[in-house]
Protein backbone atom coordinates (compact mmCIF):
# COMPACT_ATOMS: atom_id res chain seq x y z
CA UNK A 1 0.00 0.00 0.00
CA UNK A 2 0.88 3.48 -0.43
CA UNK A 3 0.81 5.91 2.06
CA UNK A 4 -0.85 9.85 1.42
CA UNK A 5 -2.02 12.40 3.84
CA UNK A 6 -3.87 15.47 3.23
CA UNK A 7 -3.34 18.01 5.05
CA UNK A 8 -5.55 21.39 5.90
CA UNK A 9 -3.72 24.74 5.27
CA UNK A 10 -5.39 27.81 4.21
CA UNK A 11 -2.15 30.14 4.23
CA UNK A 12 1.45 29.62 2.84
CA UNK A 13 2.75 31.92 6.24
CA UNK A 14 1.74 29.23 8.44
CA UNK A 15 2.72 26.56 6.07
CA UNK A 16 5.81 25.40 8.25
CA UNK A 17 3.74 23.65 10.70
CA UNK A 18 1.13 22.12 7.90
CA UNK A 19 4.66 20.27 6.65
CA UNK A 20 5.73 19.25 9.95
CA UNK A 21 2.07 17.49 10.59
CA UNK A 22 2.51 15.54 6.91
CA UNK A 23 5.65 14.73 7.35
CA UNK A 24 4.94 12.79 10.46
CA UNK A 25 2.46 11.58 8.90
CA UNK A 26 3.79 10.05 5.81
CA UNK A 27 8.22 9.74 7.19
CA UNK A 28 10.32 10.80 3.80
CA UNK A 29 12.95 8.72 5.68
CA UNK A 30 16.15 11.23 5.04
CA UNK A 31 18.19 10.71 7.91
CA UNK A 32 21.90 11.10 6.46
CA UNK A 33 20.98 11.24 2.73
CA UNK A 34 21.10 14.27 0.02
CA UNK A 35 17.95 15.40 -0.51
CA UNK A 36 16.55 17.37 -4.24
CA UNK A 37 13.82 19.42 -3.85
CA UNK A 38 12.00 19.53 -7.51
CA UNK A 39 9.53 22.23 -7.10
CA UNK A 40 7.60 23.23 -10.40
CA UNK A 41 9.53 26.66 -11.61
CA UNK A 42 7.95 28.06 -15.01
CA UNK A 43 7.67 31.81 -14.87
CA UNK A 44 7.05 34.70 -12.85
CA UNK A 45 3.39 36.26 -12.15
CA UNK A 46 2.34 38.47 -9.43
CA UNK A 47 -1.23 37.14 -9.79
CA UNK A 48 -1.09 33.54 -11.25
CA UNK A 49 -0.39 30.64 -9.03
CA UNK A 50 1.91 29.30 -11.84
CA UNK A 51 4.55 28.33 -9.32
CA UNK A 52 5.33 26.19 -6.01
CA UNK A 53 4.67 28.90 -3.54
CA UNK A 54 8.60 30.14 -2.37
CA UNK A 55 7.53 29.79 1.61
CA UNK A 56 6.30 26.26 1.18
CA UNK A 57 9.81 25.26 -0.68
CA UNK A 58 11.30 26.97 2.51
CA UNK A 59 9.30 25.45 4.99
CA UNK A 60 9.85 22.10 3.40
CA UNK A 61 13.78 22.43 2.85
CA UNK A 62 14.02 23.57 6.68
CA UNK A 63 11.53 20.64 7.44
CA UNK A 64 14.16 18.04 5.46
CA UNK A 65 17.17 19.34 7.33
CA UNK A 66 15.29 19.30 11.22
CA UNK A 67 14.71 15.25 9.62
CA UNK A 68 18.39 14.51 9.28
CA UNK A 69 18.85 15.38 5.93
CA UNK A 70 22.46 15.74 5.43
CA UNK A 71 22.04 18.18 2.47
CA UNK A 72 18.84 20.11 0.82
CA UNK A 73 19.06 21.16 -2.66
CA UNK A 74 16.15 23.01 -4.59
CA UNK A 75 16.91 22.30 -8.34
CA UNK A 76 14.81 22.58 -11.25
CA UNK A 77 15.05 23.50 -15.36
CA UNK A 78 12.48 26.40 -15.75
CA UNK A 79 10.96 25.60 -19.12
CA UNK A 80 10.09 28.64 -20.25
CA UNK A 81 12.63 31.05 -18.76
CA UNK A 82 16.31 30.73 -19.64
CA UNK A 83 17.04 33.36 -16.98
CA UNK A 84 17.05 31.22 -13.79
CA UNK A 85 18.47 33.95 -11.73
CA UNK A 86 15.53 36.07 -12.60
CA UNK A 87 12.80 33.53 -11.99
CA UNK A 88 14.77 33.18 -8.56
CA UNK A 89 14.80 37.06 -7.68
CA UNK A 90 11.25 37.73 -9.16
CA UNK A 91 9.53 35.12 -7.65
CA UNK A 92 11.23 35.94 -4.11
CA UNK A 93 12.51 31.80 -4.05
CA UNK A 94 15.96 33.49 -3.60
CA UNK A 95 15.55 35.06 -0.85
CA UNK A 96 13.48 32.67 1.51
CA UNK A 97 16.66 29.94 0.84
CA UNK A 98 18.84 33.05 1.63
CA UNK A 99 16.97 32.91 5.25
CA UNK A 100 17.37 28.97 5.78
CA UNK A 101 20.92 29.43 4.88
CA UNK A 102 21.45 25.67 4.18
CA UNK A 103 19.87 25.78 0.69
CA UNK A 104 21.27 26.06 -2.12
CA UNK A 105 19.44 26.54 -6.05
CA UNK A 106 21.24 24.22 -8.67
CA UNK A 107 19.81 25.51 -12.36
CA UNK A 108 18.93 21.55 -14.09
CA UNK A 109 19.11 23.50 -17.26
CA UNK A 110 22.90 24.15 -17.02
CA UNK A 111 24.12 21.20 -14.78
CA UNK A 112 26.39 18.34 -15.96
CA UNK A 113 24.29 15.72 -17.51
CA UNK A 114 25.10 11.90 -17.72
CA UNK A 115 23.13 9.93 -20.42
CA UNK A 116 20.58 7.10 -18.87
CA UNK A 117 19.16 4.67 -20.55
CA UNK A 118 15.04 4.60 -20.37
CA UNK A 119 13.03 1.80 -18.32
CA UNK A 120 9.87 2.25 -19.63
CA UNK A 121 9.17 1.96 -24.11
CA UNK A 122 6.97 4.47 -24.02
CA UNK A 123 8.61 6.64 -26.58
CA UNK A 124 11.05 6.16 -29.23
CA UNK A 125 13.92 7.37 -27.03
CA UNK A 126 16.36 4.57 -26.04
CA UNK A 127 17.90 7.46 -23.72
CA UNK A 128 17.95 10.26 -21.99
CA UNK A 129 20.56 13.25 -20.69
CA UNK A 130 19.80 14.02 -17.43
CA UNK A 131 21.55 16.24 -14.73
CA UNK A 132 23.90 14.74 -11.88
CA UNK A 133 22.66 16.37 -9.22
CA UNK A 134 19.07 14.84 -10.01
CA UNK A 135 20.97 11.46 -10.56
CA UNK A 136 23.36 11.51 -7.57
CA UNK A 137 20.24 12.27 -5.22
CA UNK A 138 19.29 9.80 -2.29
CA UNK A 139 15.73 11.30 -2.24
CA UNK A 140 13.93 13.19 -5.06
CA UNK A 141 10.95 14.77 -3.69
CA UNK A 142 8.58 16.33 -6.23
CA UNK A 143 6.95 19.32 -5.47
CA UNK A 144 4.14 20.70 -8.16
CA UNK A 145 1.89 22.58 -8.00
CA UNK A 146 -1.19 21.43 -7.85
CA UNK A 147 -2.72 22.36 -11.37
CA UNK A 148 -4.81 21.51 -14.43
CA UNK A 149 -3.13 21.62 -18.02
CA UNK A 150 -4.52 22.15 -20.91
CA UNK A 151 -2.44 19.46 -22.85
CA UNK A 152 -2.20 16.77 -20.23
CA UNK A 153 -5.30 17.61 -18.14
CA UNK A 154 -3.63 18.05 -15.02
CA UNK A 155 0.11 19.06 -14.16
CA UNK A 156 1.06 17.19 -10.58
CA UNK A 157 4.10 15.44 -9.60
CA UNK A 158 4.81 12.86 -12.54
CA UNK A 159 4.52 15.88 -15.16
CA UNK A 160 6.65 17.68 -12.75
CA UNK A 161 9.68 15.77 -14.19
CA UNK A 162 9.65 17.68 -17.39
CA UNK A 163 11.91 20.03 -15.20
CA UNK A 164 14.46 17.95 -15.10
CA UNK A 165 15.61 17.33 -18.49
CA UNK A 166 18.39 19.99 -19.23
CA UNK A 167 17.54 22.81 -21.45
CA UNK A 168 20.90 22.53 -22.81
CA UNK A 169 20.56 19.65 -24.25
CA UNK A 170 16.88 19.62 -25.68
CA UNK A 171 16.07 23.28 -25.68
CA UNK A 172 13.31 25.40 -24.36
CA UNK A 173 10.01 24.69 -23.83
CA UNK A 174 12.15 20.85 -24.13
CA UNK A 175 10.42 20.29 -27.09
CA UNK A 176 11.68 16.55 -27.00
CA UNK A 177 9.13 15.62 -24.98
CA UNK A 178 6.56 17.20 -26.83
CA UNK A 179 7.78 15.27 -30.07
CA UNK A 180 7.41 11.89 -28.54
CA UNK A 181 3.73 12.68 -27.36
CA UNK A 182 3.31 14.69 -23.72
CA UNK A 183 1.86 11.89 -22.12
CA UNK A 184 4.43 9.02 -23.33
CA UNK A 185 6.54 11.79 -21.95
CA UNK A 186 5.39 11.61 -17.98
CA UNK A 187 5.31 7.80 -18.42
CA UNK A 188 9.10 7.15 -20.11
CA UNK A 189 10.12 10.02 -17.11
CA UNK A 190 8.57 7.92 -14.38
CA UNK A 191 10.02 4.58 -15.20
CA UNK A 192 13.48 6.31 -15.89
CA UNK A 193 13.39 8.57 -13.15
CA UNK A 194 11.26 7.08 -9.60
CA UNK A 195 10.12 9.81 -7.67
CA UNK A 196 10.57 8.49 -3.85
CA UNK A 197 8.20 11.49 -2.41
CA UNK A 198 5.88 14.05 -3.15
CA UNK A 199 4.62 17.40 -1.52
CA UNK A 200 2.18 18.86 -3.62
CA UNK A 201 1.19 22.81 -3.09
CA UNK A 202 -2.29 23.49 -3.43
CA UNK A 203 -2.59 25.96 -0.78
CA UNK A 204 -3.69 28.01 -3.95
CA UNK A 205 -4.18 25.94 -7.04
CA UNK A 206 -5.08 26.74 -10.74
CA UNK A 207 -8.15 25.70 -12.71
CA UNK A 208 -9.30 26.03 -16.03
CA UNK A 209 -6.53 27.16 -18.80
CA UNK A 210 -3.96 25.44 -16.85
CA UNK A 211 -0.54 25.76 -16.60
CA UNK A 212 0.28 29.22 -17.04
CA UNK A 213 -3.58 30.78 -17.51
CA UNK A 214 -6.22 29.48 -15.46
CA UNK A 215 -7.73 31.22 -12.56
CA UNK A 216 -6.74 30.80 -9.11
CA UNK A 217 -8.57 27.98 -7.27
CA UNK A 218 -8.06 28.04 -3.36
CA UNK A 219 -8.09 24.34 -2.81
CA UNK A 220 -6.61 24.98 1.11
CA UNK A 221 -4.53 21.58 0.51
CA UNK A 222 -0.84 20.25 0.82
CA UNK A 223 -0.95 16.52 -0.61
CA UNK A 224 2.33 14.79 1.51
CA UNK A 225 2.63 11.25 -0.36
CA UNK A 226 5.91 8.16 -0.39
CA UNK A 227 4.12 7.30 -4.23
CA UNK A 228 3.99 9.74 -7.12
CA UNK A 229 0.74 8.08 -8.48
CA UNK A 230 -0.81 7.97 -5.52
CA UNK A 231 -0.11 11.36 -4.72
CA UNK A 232 -1.06 12.25 -8.22
CA UNK A 233 -4.61 10.06 -7.68
CA UNK A 234 -5.40 11.77 -5.03
CA UNK A 235 -4.35 15.50 -6.47
CA UNK A 236 -6.95 14.15 -8.77
CA UNK A 237 -9.64 13.48 -6.33
CA UNK A 238 -9.73 16.80 -4.56
CA UNK A 239 -9.94 18.62 -7.91
CA UNK A 240 -13.18 16.26 -8.88
CA UNK A 241 -11.25 14.39 -11.44
CA UNK A 242 -11.37 10.63 -11.97
CA UNK A 243 -7.30 9.80 -12.37
CA UNK A 244 -8.70 6.60 -14.23
CA UNK A 245 -9.46 9.23 -17.35
CA UNK A 246 -6.01 10.81 -17.35
CA UNK A 247 -4.29 9.01 -19.64
CA UNK A 248 -0.70 9.33 -18.15
CA UNK A 249 -1.76 8.08 -14.92
CA UNK A 250 -3.57 4.97 -16.35
CA UNK A 251 0.01 4.57 -18.59
CA UNK A 252 1.88 5.25 -15.28
CA UNK A 253 -0.42 3.17 -13.32
CA UNK A 254 2.60 0.24 -13.02
CA UNK A 255 4.90 2.52 -10.96
CA UNK A 256 2.11 2.98 -8.16
CA UNK A 257 -0.82 2.85 -6.69
CA UNK A 258 -4.17 4.49 -8.40
CA UNK A 259 -6.66 2.61 -6.65
CA UNK A 260 -8.25 3.83 -3.41
CA UNK A 261 -8.22 0.93 -2.12
CA UNK A 262 -4.23 0.55 -2.09
CA UNK A 263 -3.67 3.66 -0.21
CA UNK A 264 -3.85 4.35 3.14
CA UNK A 265 -5.18 7.78 3.54
CA UNK A 266 -3.93 10.00 6.52
CA UNK A 267 -4.95 13.61 7.40
CA UNK A 268 -8.51 14.84 6.47
CA UNK A 269 -10.38 13.06 4.46
CA UNK A 270 -10.85 14.17 0.63
CA UNK A 271 -14.40 14.30 1.06
CA UNK A 272 -13.90 17.25 3.29
CA UNK A 273 -11.72 19.56 0.82
CA UNK A 274 -12.87 17.85 -2.54
CA UNK A 275 -13.33 21.01 -5.16
CA UNK A 276 -15.12 20.26 -8.55
CA UNK A 277 -12.22 22.42 -10.56
CA UNK A 278 -13.32 24.02 -14.06
CA UNK A 279 -11.56 22.00 -17.11
CA UNK A 280 -11.40 22.97 -20.55
CA UNK A 281 -13.75 21.84 -23.07
CA UNK A 282 -11.45 19.05 -24.28
CA UNK A 283 -11.03 17.57 -20.88
CA UNK A 284 -14.73 17.91 -19.58
CA UNK A 285 -14.37 13.96 -19.63
CA UNK A 286 -12.10 13.79 -16.47
CA UNK A 287 -14.18 14.93 -14.37
CA UNK A 288 -15.95 12.12 -12.05
CA UNK A 289 -19.40 13.31 -12.84
CA UNK A 290 -19.00 12.80 -16.40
Amino acid sequence: PSNVAVIRCERYDSCASAVRDGLRLVPPGVRGRRVVLKPNLVEHSATAPINTNPQLIAAVADAMYAAGATTVVVADGPGHVRDSELLLSESGLRQRLAEIGRAQFVDLNFDDVRAVRTRGAFTSLTKIWLPNTILNADVIVSMPKVKTHHWAGVTLSLKNLFGVVPGSVYGWPKNILHWQGIDNSIAELAATLPIHYVIADGIDAMEGNGPLHGPTRHLGALVFADDAVAADATCCRLMGIDPFRVRHLVMAAPFGNLHSEAIVQRGEPIQALRQRFSLLSSFGHLSDLA
